[in-house]
């Protein structure tokens, strides 16, 4: 069975992005070709990247570092859920990615992002990131707006076709997750 992790992309208090990730999470679980399962970034308390070796040497020193990449290494994919800082991720996620190499290659990825325009750009950037990683992103994507998606920016109320756009983006995570499989053999 493809096992994929739903990671929650934010550490800011009152972050919108466990509630999004639930939601995911929700929906996702009714699926019957995956296991899914919540990986937040808070359990992890990843310092500023402090590994004196650079990932792609896979010689980890510390052990949140160990147990993160463990961690990561246990799933077929990934689905991120960010928010939109700046016009890109969050440094939060950003930095736990940058923690381990091996890991994430050949795996696939899918995007739920949100923000004020969807949360797009910090998907444009991350995609840049997966290719250099080695992992699939998938095209299809969800973008929640803070306008239209959420009650006073801050309770998750999605639009009725943003169901659609997660199934249809989980169709293509679940299918290339398994596609990888023999890559990572």
């Amino acid at each position: 069975m493809t096992k994929i992790a739903i990671i929650i992309g934010s550490t800011r208090p009152g972050r919108n992005g466990e509630a999004v990730a639930r939601w995911v999470h929700d929906i996702a679980i009714k699926r019957q070709d995956a296991e899914f399962e919540l990986v937040d970034l808070k359990d992890f308390d990843l310092p500023h990247l402090d590994e004196v070796m650079p990932a792609a040497m896979g010689r980890y020193g510390l052990p949140h570092t160990r147990k993160w990449a463990a961690t990561i290494d246990s799933f077929d994919a990934y689905v991120f859920v960010t928010p939109e800082y700046n016009h890109s991720t969050s440094g939060a996620l950003k930095n736990a990615i940058d923690f381990l190499y091996a890991e994430w290659n050949n795996k696939a990825a899918g995007f739920v992002s949100y923000g004020s325009a969807g949360g797009t750009r910090a998907v444009e950037h991350l995609r840049l990131v997966m290719g250099e990683l080695q992992i699939a992103d998938v095209r299809a994507q969800v973008a929640l707006s803070l306008f239209t998606d959420f009650e006073n920016y801050s309770v998750l109320n999605p639009a009725a076709q943003q169901e659609d756009a997660l199934t249809a983006m989980l169709d293509q995570v679940v299918a290339w997750g398994a596609a990888l499989r023999p890559l990572r053999q």
